[in-house]
């Protein structure tokens, strides 16, 4: 009965480490957990890039004038006999 009892220890030892230690115990569950805590804030943030990404591209391809404002502030683009003006800050104002 004594080796019977010894035995059951050992198993139920064995069984604790496995659970605590072992390979899908709960050391390897919580590390998951953050890893997908992770990339979820990545994805909600990827997500939320992507949708500005498409409300540029519709805003681009329905509205003529979005085109044309983008062109003139990235590109510096300016219509034929226009004439552009630039109003540099002056040196006052840079060093305040």
């Amino acid at each position: 009965m004594r080796l019977f009892q010894l035995g059951l220890l050992a198993l139920l030892l064995y069984l604790q480490y496995l659970l605590w230690f072992g390979h899908n115990g709960i050391e390897d569950y919580s590390r998951l957990t953050k890893a997908v805590a992770n990339h979820e804030q990545t994805n909600q943030q990827l997500n939320k890039r992507n949708k500005l990404l498409e409300a540029d591209i519709q805003d681009l391809k329905l509205d003529l004038e979005g085109v044309e404002e983008r062109a003139r502030h990235e590109l510096g683009m300016i219509k034929p006999d226009e004439v552009f003006y630039r109003v540099l800050p002056s040196k006052q104002s840079e060093s305040k």
